[in-house]
C-alpha cells in the first residue's frame, strides 16, 4: 500500500490492534438483504495491467448497464466477505468490481484464513505496494470497467476503499477525474500524512463527492486528521461528509472481529446516498 511516510503512519497501530481487526475465527456474518434487490450475475475475471494480470470479482445487474463501482479491499484482500459486499452493492443497482490488490505477489485468497489470517503473513503484501502501483492499477481498473457492457458509460464511476484501500480510492479519483464521481473511505488508514502526496493533499486534483467514515479509535489517535480532511475538501469546493463513527477500525467487513452491524449498515446507507447524488 504505502510509501515510507504511509508505512510510518500505519506503524502507529499496535500488533494488538491488528490482531483485533484480523480475528474472525472463520466466521462470516450475513449482511442484511437489499430491499427491492435487482437480479445480478457474477463472474471471476482477469484484468491485464502494465505489471501483470489481476484476478478480480465482477458482479452486475442483469437488467442493463449500471454505474460502475471499483472496490479496494483492506489488508486481507479479496475474499468471501468482500464478494458478499460486492454482491450486495450490485443488488442495489451498480456494476461492481472487487480487485485483488496483491496480484503482483499472489492470487486470491491472499489471506487463506480470511480475517483470521496472522497479520505477519499479509503485512509484506501491503508494504510491497506504493503510490505508483496504486496509480497504475487505478488506471487499468477504471479502463476495464469502461470496457464492460454492464457499465453505463454515460454515468460517473464510484470507488470505495477500506483501511489501506482508503488512500487508494482517493488516488483512483486523481487518475480519472472526469470519470470518478464518488469516493468512499471506510476506516481508511494513512489518509493524512506528512507526505507531499498524502491523500488529503490530492483531493484538489479530483472532481468527486466524498464520504469519509472515520473509526472512533483512529480519531482518538489522531483527532486532527478529520479536521485536515474537512479543510482540504472545503478548499477544493467538493461535496463531502467526514464523520467519526462510534465503532472500531475495521468495523465494516462482515468477517471482522470488530464488525459492527448497526454502524456498518449506517455507513452503507450513507454510501448509497452518496452514490445516488454523485453517480445519477
Amino acid at each position: 500500500m504505502c510509501d515510507v511516510n504511509d508505512q510510518e503512519e500505519l506503524q502507529r497501530y499496535t500488533r494488538r490492534d491488528f490482531a483485533a481487526w484480523a480475528a474472525s475465527a472463520g466466521m462470516l456474518t450475513a449482511l442484511p438483504g437489499v430491499a427491492n434487490a435487482v437480479a445480478v450475475a457474477e463472474r471471476e475475471v482477469t484484468i491485464t495491467t502494465p505489471d501483470g494480470t489481476c484476478d478480480a470479482y465482477f458482479v452486475a445487474p442483469t437488467a442493463g448497464p449500471a454505474p460502475g463501482v471499483l472496490v479496494w479491499p483492506d489488508i486481507f484482500g479479496l475474499r468471501p466477505a468482500f464478494r458478499q459486499m460486492g454482491r450486495r452493492l450490485a443488488e442495489s443497482g451498480y456494476s461492481v468490481l472487487v480487485v485483488n490488490p496483491f496480484y503482483r505477489q499472489k492470487k486470491a485468497p491472499t489471506a487463506p484464513q480470511g480475517g483470521n489470517t496472522p497479520i505477519a503473513e499479509v503485512l509484506p503484501l501491503m508494504q510491497a505496494l506504493t503510490p505508483a502501483t496504486h496509480l497504475v492499477d487505478a488506471k487499468a481498473f477504471v479502463a476495464w470497467l469502461d470496457s464492460q457492457p454492464e457499465v453505463d458509460k454515460a454515468r460517473k464511476i464510484g470507488t470505495t476503499g477500506y483501511c489501506m484501500g482508503g488512500p487508494i480510492a482517493v488516488r483512483t479519483a486523481t487518475v480519472a477525474p472526469g470519470r470518478v464521481g464518488a469516493v468512499g473511505s471506510f476506516h481508511g488508514a494513512a489518509m493524512v500524512t506528512p507526505a507531499p502526496d498524502s491523500p488529503h493533499r490530492l483531493v484538489a486534483q479530483t472532481k468527486a463527492h466524498y464520504l469519509i467514515a472515520v473509526a472512533e479509535n483512529d480519531d482518538q489517535r489522531d483527532p486532527q486528521a478529520k479536521v485536515e480532511l474537512r479543510t482540504a475538501l472545503e478548499a477544493a469546493k467538493l461535496p463531502a461528509e467526514v464523520e467519526v463513527y462510534p465503532a472500531a477500525h475495521g468495523w465494516c467487513p462482515p468477517d471482522s472481529r470488530v464488525y459492527d452491524a448497526a454502524q456498518s449498515d449506517r455507513a452503507w446507507a450513507r454510501m448509497l446516498e452518496t452514490f445516488k447524488q454523485a453517480l445519477g
